[in-house]
């Protein structure tokens, strides 16, 4: 569900923190630098950035500043070898959220992964409370008292995602990309059906509503 993009320009790298991310349920994608990596943060969904500081064209500390310097509260997990006070200092500056040295712990990564993702507002345990509401991922239901909703999965999704970010405006694009693959024939006008859907089905409860935001796409608004 939560999809992480790895920056290393190391190709073994990039291939073990897949493999160990994806093991933990992660969603991955992976580039070579900073320069990829905005290119791939322009078509996709992503909810953290793990990456390295030594890369050709744009370095991490570059990186982590582009991002902060168009307001992205993206959480940055910095994983390097330089291990220097001065290295740490310099990431922290530029606004990176945590830092590791390698070699790295795979399981004390994944700890510091669930953490940062907590901080951000994700729902860590696959829940989500708004006010009297609870989404729960793994049975696929919205819940308000005692009336229970049980969505179809990709409806449920759609909603989750959204609701995971509150405000956040996301395309008919990257909803498509995100909930049903990049690689779906299917068209970004499923997209509006499944809004379409979502909408109607909650549209007398109080606690949150879904817009479209003209020209751009859709957002969840919480309204407690």
């Amino acid at each position: 569900m939560f999809h992480i993009l790895v920056v290393d320009d190391d190709k073994n790298t990039r291939l073990l923190l897949k493999a160990v991310l994806e093991s933990a349920s992660y969603t991955v994608s992976t580039a070579t630098n900073g320069v990829d990596a905005l290119k791939i943060m322009d078509k996709e969904h992503i909810d953290l950035v793990i990456l390295d500081i030594m890369m050709p064209q744009m370095d991490g500390y570059e990186l982590t500043r582009e991002l902060r310097e168009s307001q992205s509260y993206l959480p940055i997990l910095t994983i390097s070898a330089k291990q220097l006070p001065a290295d740490k200092h310099k990431a922290f500056l530029v606004g990176t959220d945590d830092y590791m040295t390698k070699p790295i712990d795979d399981e004390e990564m994944l700890y510091r992964i669930k953490a940062l993702l907590r901080r951000a507002k994700i729902a860590n345990e696959h829940k989500i409370f708004i006010g009297d509401v609870v989404l729960d991922y793994d049975s696929l239901t919205v819940t308000k008292g005692s009336e229970l909703v049980e969505l179809p999965q990709k409806e449920f999704l759609l909603l989750f995602k959204l609701l995971s970010y509150p405000g956040k405006i996301f395309t008919r694009i990257q909803l498509m990309d995100e909930i049903w693959g990049a690689d779906s024939e299917t068209g970004w006008e499923t997209v509006t059906v499944h809004i379409g859907r979502l909408r109607k089905r909650f549209e007398g409860w109080d606690e949150f509503s879904i817009e479209a935001v003209r020209g751009l796409g859709y957002k969840a608004v919480k309204r407690v």
